[in-house]
């Protein structure tokens, strides 16, 4: 049965009259009657006893009815979910994102996200830029966030860029760390953006750094060097909020620029069709600016 025929039989059962329902219907009462014969025949059995008086629903007819019901009610309640998943944002928002990224610039975007969007649920992974790729590239994720010059042929939108610092307690002009003891402290990263600091660090003091460092973790990296015991390269992003007592030196090129990485929004142009990746885009707008 389908719902016309299903709703057929709950105008009948509200009506118990052939010409009222047939009104309703917006049919003939021949033509109910056929259907409803129909109807009986697929069901095998009667569901209305018919008389001058009316119509009086049989035993199997009020099982029938009681079904029939159901189905309406449920079609009715899907479509009201329908409208709403039309009006808001549902579904998961699956996201990679570099780490540096994921912990010092993304968390105050997925709160106003949550707070605006509370049906819409979120995944989140974070890992290496070249990792980020790879999740895209098996659809792993809807959107990436990525730092550096990724090449992309899908759907590409800058972010900012995240201007990069020699950070120390002593140190407070660049040509003193040719000079110092003090241990450079490094950290793991990709290598585009360790090739990026050596490229810079060469073409400045043309030697290596006397003493070195590394470490596993960006902030374990921060933290030494807020302690005191080192100078470090860092990305602007990870430096709000830190103490005032700390020198933050912009790196410059060779043409007295500043030095930075770009930070990019990537992903297929089906997944900014999704809902729930168009909002979150909206989100961030609001938080995009140049360091």
């Amino acid at each position: 049965m389908n719902l016309t025929e299903l709703e057929l039989l709950s105008v009948l059962a509200n009506e118990m009259n052939m010409r009222k329902a047939a009104e309703r219907l917006f049919v003939t009462q021949p033509a109910l009657s056929q259907r409803l014969q129909s109807i009986e025949k697929e069901w095998g059995t009667s569901l209305f006893i018919r008389s001058h008086k009316g119509l009086t629903l049989t035993p199997a007819g009020e099982k029938v009815i009681e079904f029939a019901n159901k189905v309406l009610a449920m079609e009715e309640m899907v479509k009201e979910e329908i409208q709403s998943l039309q009006s808001e944002v549902h579904g998961t928002l699956k996201i990679a994102c570099a780490s540096i990224v994921g912990q010092n610039w993304l968390p105050q975007i997925l709160k106003c996200y949550v707070q605006k969007y509370p049906h819409a649920k979120i995944s989140l992974i974070t890992g290496w830029s070249s990792e980020i790729l790879k999740s895209i590239y098996e659809d792993q994720v809807h959107i990436g966030i990525i730092r550096g010059t990724p090449e992309w042929k899908g759907i590409k939108k800058h972010l900012f860029k995240d201007y990069l610092y020699l950070v120390d307690k002593e140190i407070n002009h660049i040509d003193d760390v040719s000079k110092t003891n003090r241990p450079f402290i490094q950290f793991k990263s990709d290598s585009n953006y360790f090739q990026e600091i050596q490229n810079w660090w060469h073409k400045r003091f043309a030697t290596n750094a006397k003493r070195v460092i590394i470490v596993d973790q960006i902030e374990t990296c921060k933290q030494m060097a807020l302690n005191g015991i080192g100078y470090a390269i860092l990305p602007g992003i990870t430096l709000h909020g830190v103490s005032e007592d700390l020198n933050k030196i912009p790196l410059l090129n060779e043409n007295n620029e500043r030095i930075g990485r770009d930070t990019w929004l990537l992903g297929y142009s089906t997944a900014f069709k999704l809902k729930q990746v168009n909002a979150f885009v909206e989100v961030l707008k609001d938080f995009l600016h140049e360091d």
